[in-house]
């Protein structure tokens, strides 16, 4: 009898030794290492160039003066919104819209000429920095020389009329009566625009594709496509705009949007959902992407100048969701005016130059950059370590998190709320001495050790 009042003690030990373990929420294990991400990008952010509201002219020319400063930075990759010509027939605007191409193979020559950009071109990479091409697959414009040479490569109504293209779901046109759609039933499109891309890779040394409304192109063309742009140019980039998991899965692109992770981060900084929400989207994004990388984002062209910039949406937790785009899981993105604090929608279809002022926050993502680059720990995908939830004691509010990769641990604690929060650090994992990044100190954590945090403030922590 007293033996199994001891065993039966023994077990009821163990499962609460065992339950407290978990208690900190675990998410699984980072995705596979992708083919499709070439090793360059293992620790880069990108950087999308708005060309057109750059500077005052708005030229390649003029946009190469800021390369220097960029590199400082710590840039790695440019994504050049689309360089192209734009369709005078149906423009919105007087100046149109970047995405309503008239010519794949040709620049926009309010930009500048062909050699202007391969100029560019030439010095990013003497600067050690990449530059990708924002494509557009879906759709042209109205002037494409494809609409009198190759009518057939369009979709068309039931009376034979070229169409802008149609949301899927409601049957209704999406409203970009500038552009018209593509239609991937015919093989020979299919060629033309792989050979168009080809250019791209073999005439002029581009390093990739951000593809534009991704997943409105079937997925059997990113299939017959990427293998041959990957054999021209075998450490291609590839970053889809879309949050489809095959477009990683199977290695067509080694990076996707996280829109829904924007989406989110808009809500927690507006108060609509608690920090705690970010445990349940890691959960289950990861059951569904298993290879590849998200690019995580406070704003980009679209969000800046259809849905508010990041002081609009955000408010006061601008910095705060920066610092957590920069140390989740996956790669960063800085928009065009984020290093200046720039806090105005932009025009899409007019001149509307950005107001660069002191470059106020140039030294605040200067200092994010320089983190991913030399701790393994924030590197992307499976390159980097997973993030790991702390328990802080005011877990609603607060979301703490490290990773950690070889020697390499980064420990983040965000108050995403409008409340000081004092918290208690209890976690073995993460006991020892670390330099505070944005405190130019040291800080040695100790079991229980406490930490006052303002609204919306943060702390992040190397121990590099």
């Amino acid at each position: 009898m007293l033996k199994n009042s001891i065993l039966f003690l023994i077990i009821i030990i163990f499962i609460f030794v065992t339950c407290k373990k978990q208690e900190t929420p675990q998410v699984a294990d980072s995705t596979e290492r992708s083919a499709a991400a070439p090793e360059w990008a293992k620790n880069a952010n990108i950087y999308e160039v708005n060309i057109r509201q750059y500077t005052p002219e708005g030229t390649f020319n003029a946009f190469a003066t800021h390369l220097p400063r960029l590199r400082d930075m710590g840039v790695d990759i440019l994504w050049l919104m689309p360089i192209f010509p734009i369709s005078e027939k149906n423009r919105k605007g007087s100046l149109g819209s970047y995405y309503a191409v008239s010519d794949f193979t040709k620049v926009n020559p309010a930009f500048g000429t062909m050699d202007d950009f391969q100029a560019l071109l030439q010095q990013a990479h003497e600067l050690g920095m990449k530059i990708i091409l924002d494509w557009v697959p879906n759709h042209t414009g109205w002037d494409h020389h494809w609409i009198e040479t190759h009518p057939e490569y369009y979709t068309r109504d039931a009376d034979g009329n070229i169409i802008d293209p149609i949301d899927p779901k409601t049957g209704e046109s999406w409203g970009w009566t500038d552009v018209a759609d593509l239609n991937y039933d015919n093989p020979d499109l299919r060629q033309a625009m792989i050979a168009d891309m080809r250019f791209w890779l073999e005439k002029i040394g581009t390093d990739g594709f951000r593809c534009d409304v991704a997943s409105e192109v079937p997925d059997d063309f990113w299939a017959e496509a990427v293998p041959q742009l990957r054999a021209v140019r075998p450490d291609l980039f590839m970053l889809a705009e879309a949050e489809h998991p095959p477009h990683r899965n199977e290695e067509w692109f080694a990076m996707s949007y996280a829109w829904s992770f924007h989406h989110l981060m808009n809500e927690i900084a507006q108060g609509k959902k608690k920090a705690s929400a970010i445990d349940a989207w890691l959960q289950a994004d990861q059951q569904k992407f298993k290879k590849g990388y998200h690019m995580h984002f406070i704003t980009n062209h679209d969000e800046n100048s259809w849905n508010g910039t990041e002081y609009e949406r955000m408010d006061n937790a601008v910095d705060a969701m920066a610092v957590l785009s920069f140390t989740l899981d996956g790669m960063p993105l800085i928009y065009s005016g984020q290093e200046a604090a720039f806090n105005r929608r932009l025009k899409f279809f007019e001149k509307d130059e950005i107001d660069w002022g002191n470059f106020s926050k140039q030294a605040f993502y200067t200092t994010l950059i320089a983190l991913k680059h030399n701790n393994q720990a924030l590197w992307n995908g499976a390159d980097g370590g997973r993030p790991v939830r702390i328990k802080t004691g005011s877990d609603e509010q607060v979301y703490a998190f490290y990773r950690k990769k070889n020697n390499d641990k980064a420990i983040i604690i965000l108050n995403l709320g409008n409340t000081p929060q004092e918290i208690i650090l209890n976690d073995e994992n993460v006991l020892g001495d670390y330099n505070n990044i944005f405190g130019n100190s040291t800080i040695s954590i100790s079991k229980g050790a406490t930490m006052q945090l303002k609204p919306w403030g943060y702390v992040v922590l190397s121990n590099k």
